[in-house]
């Protein structure tokens, strides 16, 4: 396991924002078997098709098609790894709840989620994506449900929140939280980067109780 103490002449003085001084790609895994297990922790990301997972992660790293967008939804069927600061990883899990992939297809990335969230044990926090224009979908709750039950340390990232005006984002924030009320939501734009050292903050808090 990495020193934590090595982390923090990587943040910002405000504490607020991470200084990225490497962010490569790694390997995507299509089984278990796969996986990386060198004992770095992981920040694991989340999300139905098309909520805007890659953008995301673009953003957060500032490295324009680090995690590549795709035209056509659901066609990520790995789990991808991403290194940062050779001290940890973003993990990029499978998009769910595409409906133009075939039903063993869907099966089989539910299936690799699964085993990821139930066998990983080197994640410091999942980071779950919806869309903030939009009510959480029935998986969304699911998944949701999950994590607080099993006790996951996790936040809830409300994606494209610049595609609304501010009252209705102040309105669509209250539902979102209301309806998932046990788990911090947070606003986010990757057009405009808003959003981007809260969430830092986040992930900077996990990473420092491993």
């Amino acid at each position: 396991m990495p020193d934590v103490r090595a982390w923090y002449g990587l943040f910002d003085p405000t504490g607020t924002k991470m200084k990225i001084t490497s962010a490569e790609f790694v390997r995507s895994a299509f089984d278990r078997k796969h996986w990386i297990t060198d004992g770095r922790p992981e920040i694991a990301f989340l999300g139905r098709s098309n909520v805007g997972k890659s953008s995301l992660l673009n953003s957060l790293l500032g490295r324009r098609g680090l995690a590549r967008t795709s035209n056509t939804p659901g066609r990520t069927q790995s789990i991808n790894y991403f290194l940062i600061n050779d001290e940890f990883y973003f993990v990029d899990l499978p998009g769910y709840g595409y409906a133009k992939v075939s039903k063993s297809m869907r099966s089989e990335w539910g299936t690799m989620a699964r085993e990821y969230l139930s066998g990983q044990t080197a994640v410091a926090l999942m980071v779950q994506l919806v869309d903030s224009r939009h009510e959480p979908t029935e998986l969304d709750r699911q998944l949701n449900d999950w994590l607080i039950v099993n006790q996951r340390d996790h936040i809830v990232v409300a994606t494209k929140s610049d595609k609304l005006s501010s009252n209705m984002l102040t309105t669509q924030l209250a539902a979102k939280r209301k309806l998932l009320s046990e788990s911090k939501v947070l606003p986010f734009s990757s057009s405009n980067a808003k959003g981007r050292d809260e969430v830092w903050t986040e992930i900077e808090r996990a990473l420092k109780k491993t």
